[in-house]
């Protein structure tokens, strides 16, 4: 390897960062000392794996002249034999650590998520799926120890949700959960279906990095709120106070509704913190898309008229048209067993992104489009 990763510009920055926490006033603001000591260590751990990759480079180097020193000696020959093929390997796993530590992490990687599940086409089925991916993803959260907050939901006649809303609260949540915005398709035979025919639905997806106060500016009279009393069945706690909320946010038309909460206060504490979700994710994609161009075949877009996936109950089958993806352990996906799947997207959008940082070339596979119906 004749050319090691160059990391001037972040020893650079890793001085000014030091000089930053050496002041006085460093800890007066907590919030930027927070982000100021995350980004210190996290350049602190680049500079150790290049510095070991530095290491394993000369002790390369050392023993290819110990290989062709040593002709009269066959037992240092055979050391050197040994050793080299170790060091090769370990340099490139290094390298591959260094560039990966080089790519900036995402913002709003570690922020709290709200995951938006809609149905789409395909009517009571497609709410009935809605439902399922629901449950899927707050399995999933339950098994990483995250913390689900419903926010609002509406049901369907058989128990299905036309549209369920909640948040979730953990580390990284936004990192592992963003893949999954867009539209999922669903092909299996319904419980109504009396003929065994297949049908295909659809469900939308949107998972928003939860907004801070500091990244969305709300003038209180760009609002119009409005409370009622929720619906539901009689008698219950919640329907005896006018507790429901609905926030209209007029330069944009947005509309956010909350009535889970028995509290009119939590309810609209809940709807502000959807609002500003919804609010910054325009924001982004607002910003992304003078890129759109550029960011076609990239993961993650959060494009909701895209297909992402497809959900196939009859051959037990599940495939990740992003990445051509194909999995067949349907029962155990659903049932919040997605870690191979995130795990995959993120590979491939690390690839990607060290593809671009390292000039290297790269081609995004992705799945057939065809219609399985």
């Amino acid at each position: 390897m004749a050319n090691p990763p160059d990391i001037t510009p972040f020893k650079r920055r890793s001085d000014e960062l030091d000089a930053q926490m050496r002041s006085p006033t460093f800890y007066a603001n907590a919030r930027a000392a927070a982000e100021v000591t995350r980004e210190h260590q996290r350049i602190g751990e680049l500079i150790t794996k290049h510095e070991a990759l530095l290491r394993t480079i000369r002790d390369q180097a050392e023993m290819r002249t110990l290989l062709r020193e040593s002709s009269g000696d066959p037992e240092l020959r055979e050391l050197a034999e040994a050793e080299l093929p170790g060091l090769e390997a370990r340099a490139v796993e290094l390298e591959a650590e260094v560039w990966t530590a080089m790519i900036p992490p995402e913002p709003t990687d570690s922020r709290n998520t709200v995951v938006e599940v809609r149905a789409g086409t395909g009517g009571e089925e497609a709410a009935l799926f809605a439902a399922t991916l629901v449950r899927m993803y707050q399995r999933y959260c339950e098994t990483r120890g995250w913390m689900i907050e419903p926010m609002g939901t509406s049901e369907s006649e058989r128990g299905g949700f036309r549209e369920a809303t909640f948040l979730v609260r953990g580390k990284d949540v936004y990192k592992q959960l963003k893949f999954e915005s867009g539209v999922h398709r669903v092909q299996r035979v319904p419980s109504t279906e009396a003929n065994g025919r297949i049908h295909t639905s659809t469900v939308t997806v949107a998972v928003l990095p939860e907004a801070e106060e500091v990244d969305i500016h709300i003038d209180p009279q760009d609002l119009e709120i409005t409370v009622q009393r929720a619906s539901g069945p009689g008698g219950q706690g919640v329907n005896t106070t006018d507790s429901a909320v609905r926030i209209i946010h007029k330069p944009t038309g947005l509309i956010v509704f909350c009535a889970d909460g028995r509290s009119q206060i939590k309810n609209k504490a809940s709807a502000m913190s959807v609002l500003r979700a919804r609010l910054l994710q325009k924001k982004q994609d607002d910003e992304q898309a003078k890129y759109a161009a550029q960011r076609k075949s990239q993961i993650g877009t959060g494009d909701r008229s895209e297909r992402i996936r497809t959900y196939n109950f009859p051959q037990n089958r599940l495939t990740d048209h992003r990445i051509g993806l194909t999995l067949y352990s349907l029962p155990q996906i659903v049932e919040g067993a997605i870690e191979p799947i995130v795990g995959a997207l993120q590979k491939a959008e690390l690839d990607q992104k060290m593809a671009i940082l390292t000039g290297r070339p790269f081609e995004l596979k992705r799945a057939a489009q065809e219609d399985d119906e």
